[in-house]
């Protein structure tokens, strides 16, 4: 059972509470909006929120347009003050601050943006072959634009292009920017193909490391044929090549495994028989091609084939096998 002491100290806390409420809250609800210094926003539009901390519930109200995105400006302490006054906000902190620099954050639309976007459009109706990429040459240098900060800042509305042709007419959108921008100029369809990355004597055997992938002109790429690089791997140059040479079919060969004037070993083989012969190339042959051997005992030339192993197999056809 609580004594009149006990209810009276009760009473005076709750009271004190309450005191300290109000002066908190109070204290809260006359806390003047402070204007800063620097602004930074995205939108065409510079709010109450954006220009003062603690604005409260004149947060969204507008105040005047942003700058242009990617660019600052300058707002002078009467701008800024006829503007709150209009906003419904007479009473707010400036000590110190001379003036507001309001700044607007922008998306670079550039080149390889612009490019992209082309590039997509005509993917899209499967104008571009696959392993092929477009190169945009621009009749306006370095169409570089700044863009509102926004998840899709440009759009392509128009593009016209003939395949087979190279020029291009483009329509963007651009947020922020109220016209629509057009643009012009030349597209190069480009594709990878195999060059030789060292100067190589004739007769070397290409491996991965001598050869290196750069784009050219698909038409260019055409005429002198395409050629993948594994089909070029374990070729040899049928010349002496320099770098940067783009290699074609016609540039290599099967790699020789007789060469002329080499001694070579001479092989029959009759089921589990096999009779061989020491010999001399009278000439070049890759495996699988017919070659001539001189017997260097007999003095015979016996014709047979060249094998992978740098040896020459024979038939009876070709001799007589008590011949050899």
């Amino acid at each position: 059972m609580l004594t009149k002491t006990s209810l009276l100290k009760t009473s005076l806390l709750n009271t004190s509470l309450l005191a300290l409420a109000i002066t908190l809250f109070s204290s809260a609800a006359l806390a003047a909006p402070t204007l800063k210094a620097d602004v930074s926003v995205v939108g065409a539009i510079v709010t109450v929120g954006d220009m003062f901390d603690d604005a409260g519930l004149l947060a969204e109200r507008a105040l005047f347009r942003a700058p242009a995105p990617g660019t600052t400006g300058l707002v002078s302490l009467d701008a800024v003050h006829e503007a709150a006054l209009r906003a419904g906000l007479s009473d707010y902190d400036q000590e110190g601050i001379l003036q507001v620099r309001v700044a607007r954050s922008a998306t670079l639309v550039d080149a390889s943006m612009l490019t992209r976007m082309i590039t997509d459009d005509l993917e899209g109706r499967g104008l571009v072959p696959e392993g092929v990429e477009i190169e945009a040459r621009f009749d306006r240098p370095n169409p570089n634009f700044n863009a509102e900060a926004v998840a899709d800042p440009v759009q392509l509305t128009n593009l016209r292009y003939l395949p087979g042709g190279k020029s291009f007419s483009a329509r963007f959108l651009i947020a922020g920017i109220d016209l629509p921008v057009d643009i012009t100029g030349n597209l190069e369809l480009m594709v990878e193909v195999p060059h030789l990355a060292n100067s190589l004597e004739a007769g070397t055997v290409l491996s991965a490391a001598d050869i290196e992938m750069k784009k050219v002109p698909v038409d260019y790429a055409d005429t002198t044929g395409i050629e993948n690089i594994d089909q070029l791997v374990g070729k040899s140059l049928r010349r002496n090549a320099r770098v940067g040479l783009m290699l074609k079919a016609s540039d290599v060969t099967e790699p020789l495994v007789i060469k002329r004037n080499a001694n070579v070993l001479v092989l029959f083989h009759s089921g589990p028989m096999v009779l061989s012969v020491q010999g001399l190339a009278l000439g070049d042959a890759s495996a699988g091609q017919p070659v001539q051997v001189l017997n260097t005992v007999s003095k015979k030339i016996l014709n047979g084939v060249a094998t992978a192993g740098g040896t020459v197999e024979v038939g009876t056809t070709s001799l007589q096998i008590a011949g050899l």
